[in-house]
């Protein structure tokens, strides 16, 4: 008998072609998220699994799916999956970890414009009827001669500098580990504190990932500390941010805009994450731009992600160590 293989959310029909040559494959044929009790339904019997943002793996979901061999998600980040307790079971997790960084560095520009220079409020305004012709307005702030500062300055973080340098901008960063001097050179970046990146920079963007240590570490007493009149922009993970403390430096005017492609309420690793997005950021359009989760949702790229988590499954089914893999099995199955 053919391998079973699932895939818990929609994909390009050459990743089912690809994976069908060898596989029998269970896909899901929506655009919507499974429930929980049907992606268990599906993987009970099944020998790999291809996973994404919306999922989560634990122990008791492992104990239900005693064949699966490996667990590759679609994706860069996976604190929604408990990688310790598939190490223990003898499953491989693989990730996709270089395909995601520039079309989220991307993204990232379109945010830091569209927010500065009031884009969304312009398009109200002509789609509203109340546009008849140029005037004063919606002057916003623009890039040049400004500062920006990128908190974290991982594959991401050098994916955005690498992008924003051509902008005319003094570019300031902070991480644990110091670039070569010739990237500094490059991308005409500075190293600072985090201090310091709060409180002299005009837009603050952050490339982290969520830990221990990085959750909510903007919060009321980081965005104190930010310069007044100041922009945040949250690319990464909800969590990252307390969106309601967010909200009230909006509200009194401390924080000028928030722009973010992901949002507290997706990380379903936590058991007290919010269950939506504050209203204050829903409703308020002259201070906030939100795109829904955005980062790597390029056609090409969707597809070339899934193929190489495709690729993970088939080295693991053919008894190989998967490329993108990030623990190593206690045992095989």
């Amino acid at each position: 008998m053919k391998p079973k293989v699932v895939i818990t959310h929609w994909v390009h029909p050459e990743v089912i072609e690809y994976l069908s040559r060898c596989c029998e494959v269970i896909a899901n044929p929506s655009r919507e998220t499974l429930a929980r009790a049907e992606i268990l339904n599906l993987a009970k019997d099944a020998d790999a699994l291809m996973v994404f943002m919306p999922d989560r793996i634990d122990e008791a979901f492992l104990q239900v799916c005693p064949k699966l061999k490996v667990i590759a998600a679609a994706l860069k980040g996976y604190d929604n999956f408990d990688v310790d307790a598939c190490t223990r079971r003898g499953i491989w997790f693989t990730i996709v970890p270089s395909l995601l960084s520039a079309p989220t560095a991307e993204l990232t520009v379109g945010l830091i414009i569209g927010l500065a220079r009031r884009m969304l409020e312009g398009d109200r305004l002509i789609r509203t009827n109340r546009f008849t012709g140029w005037q004063p307005q919606l002057y916003g702030m623009g890039l040049a001669n400004r500062t920006l500062g990128i908190v974290g300055m991982g594959a991401l973080g050098k994916a955005l500098a690498q992008r924003l340098s051509g902008f005319e901008m003094q570019l300031l960063y902070c991480d644990p580990v110091a670039l070569t001097q010739a990237q500094e050179l490059a991308w005409g970046l500075s190293k600072v504190s985090f201090q310091t990146l709060l409180t002299t920079s005009d837009f603050v963007v952050l490339m982290v990932p969520i830990q221990p240590e990085t959750f909510h570490l903007i919060n009321s007493n980081t965005l104190a500390k930010m310069k007044p009149g100041s922009f945040l922009i949250n690319p990464c993970r909800g969590s990252v941010v307390d969106e309601q403390a967010v909200s009230e430096a909006l509200a009194s005017g401390h924080l000028a805009g928030y722009a973010a492609d992901v949002f507290e309420m997706e990380d379903w690793h936590r058991s007290d994450r919010p269950s939506s997005i504050p209203q204050y950021l829903l409703e308020n359009i002259n201070q906030s731009f939100l795109t829904p989760h955005l980062g790597s949702a390029v056609d090409d790229l969707r597809r070339n992600i899934a193929l190489e988590a495709a690729e993970n499954i088939l080295q693991v089914l053919q008894g190989k160590s998967p490329q993108g893999a990030i623990n190593y099995p206690v045992q095989s199955n």
